[in-house]
């Protein structure tokens, strides 16, 4: 099974980018996605931004798994 989580990068350099999920700051790689950008929401695997979200999109999964009490 595979499990991907969205955050929303909060600074990018060179090929890298720091992102923060609901708190915890992570450096992930965007060399899969080079146009990511600081603001953007990114699916995430593995350390690597595999898609970039729409920030509606983002937030309304966000919010559903909070009020279900997932994570």
């Amino acid at each position: 099974m595979c499990l991907s989580v969205i955050g929303k990068i909060i600074k990018v350099s060179a090929d890298s980018a720091l992102v923060d999920l609901d708190g915890v700051k992570k450096e992930v790689s965007i060399t899969l996605k080079p146009k990511a950008k600081k603001g953007d929401y990114v699916l995430l695997h593995a350390g690597f931004a595999i898609e970039i979200m729409q920030s509606k999109e983002a937030k309304k999964v966000l919010k559903d798994i909070k009020e279900t009490k997932i994570l």
